[in-house]
């Protein structure tokens, strides 16, 4: 098997060096970080001028090092100052009081730093005190549509993309094969891992049973808008007599896991943000199938919706929920230079009602940003109706919304 390239993630990574600057790749287990952190080790160490400090927590052979003296005493041991030293830590979140062991050494005029970690509380205040803003976030999804045809030699078709909606992108998979049997067992294996590693452990999480069926409860309302106190009603009803407040703090620790992802609703004609009731997305999409079973045909759009959203954030755009008046648009999309446009995801448009769903809600807003609909509707290539421009997802997943 070759070495398969995530060269935009690398490129992102080689942009940074030498600026004094913390790089930190983060993003959910088992996505890939590891993955870019060896290739990039690998790079390096043909470098004569390179010394590569390397520390993968995830491997027994660094067991002993368990808080920020002991890394410091192991790249004391391992450093040269007569060369660039390359000190990259793997999951390094399990190291108690990292950041202190960072700040010490990232100034350093010999050394460049690059970490990885599987949950965004690395990045919390206790950090940004430390280091203030000399750090920069590289976050890595799982595979997107072009990377898995290229991980598992497939051409660009109808079945690929059916194999990228029900199965979705762990790099992993490379290795399982995708016989479904062997995906699902390794996407349940994954899903055990985040839960207890990133997110019962973490947070000390006693109500895993709890747990276990928001998760669940998740994944069966993907892309619907809910609220903590909708989810308390219908877990109430399901005998689990849980309150808002600890709803409300699991799902954020799932997603400090980077398992889910909020998006919030934004008023298109008041331009604001409400505070509550919310979409949640998975990081990835199989895994979401995983934990939602069966065939489940019924939640395509569900899923559609899902891939469209990881999508959107892979391009670079803050994405929130339009609310109008009338209805909704799934994504409204911006980036920092003030560019927007809007999203409306759909399966199949066969027949007038569904056509004037989506590009009837499109047509109320009234500014000159561009509107797309992105469907899986056959012999749609990219087709422009008064304004509104309507994309293929394989057309989207592969040139974006040129």
């Amino acid at each position: 098997m070759g070495t398969i390239l995530r060269q935009s993630y690398l490129d992102k990574i080689e942009r940074y060096l030498g600026k004094d600057t913390i790089i930190i790749l983060t993003g959910q287990r088992r996505v890939g970080k590891s993955y870019l952190l060896r290739m990039f080790r690998d790079k390096v160490c043909n470098d004569e001028h390179a010394n590569v400090i390397f520390i993968d927590k995830e491997k027994h052979e660094f067991d002993d090092i368990n808080n920020y003296r002991d890394l410091n005493t192991y790249i004391d041991e391992n450093r040269n100052h007569s060369k660039t030293n390359y000190i990259l830590v793997d999951e390094i979140q399990d190291i108690e009081d990292f950041e202190k062991s960072v700040r010490s050494y990232y100034e350093e005029p010999d050394v460049e730093i690059i970490v990885t970690g599987s949950n965004s509380k690395m990045l919390s205040s206790d950090l940004s005190t430390l280091i203030g803003g000399r750090y920069k976030e590289i976050y890595i999804q799982a595979l997107s549509y072009k990377e898995f045809m290229q991980f598992h030699q497939l051409p660009d078709s109808d079945d690929t993309l059916t194999k990228y909606i029900w199965y979705g992108g762990l790099p992993g998979l490379l290795k399982m094969g995708l016989d479904e049997q062997d995906v699902r067992e390794y996407q349940t294996d994954v899903y055990h891992t985040v839960l207890f590693k990133d997110v019962i452990m973490r947070n000390q999480i006693r109500n895993v049973p709890f747990l276990e069926n928001l998760v669940h409860f998740l994944a069966d309302n993907t892309g619907k808008i809910i609220s903590a106190n909708s989810i308390a009603k219908y877990m109430k009803s399901q005998g689990d007599n849980i309150t808002s407040t600890v709803i409300i703090n699991y799902m954020k620790f799932l997603c400090d896991a980077y398992f889910i992802h909020k998006v919030n609703r934004y008023d298109i004609h008041g331009k604001k943000l409400f505070e509550s009731n919310d979409k949640f997305y998975f990081e990835d999409n199989g895994l979401r199938n995983a934990l939602a079973g069966g065939t489940r045909e019924g939640d395509i759009e569900k899923v559609i919706e899902n891939i469209i959203y990881n999508h959107l954030i892979r391009l670079g755009y803050e994405v929130s929920v339009g609310q109008l008046q009338a209805g909704e648009i799934d994504f409204v999309c911006t980036k920092p230079d003030g560019q927007r446009f809007y999203v409306q995801a759909s399966y199949i448009i066969a027949d007038e009602t569904t056509r004037e769903r989506e590009f009837g809600n499109l047509r109320v807003i009234k500014d000159n940003y561009p509107k797309y609909v992105i469907s899986m509707t056959p012999l749609v290539s990219r087709q422009d109706s008064a304004g509104i421009t309507h994309l293929h997802l394989r057309r989207f997943l592969t040139v974006g919304l040129d």
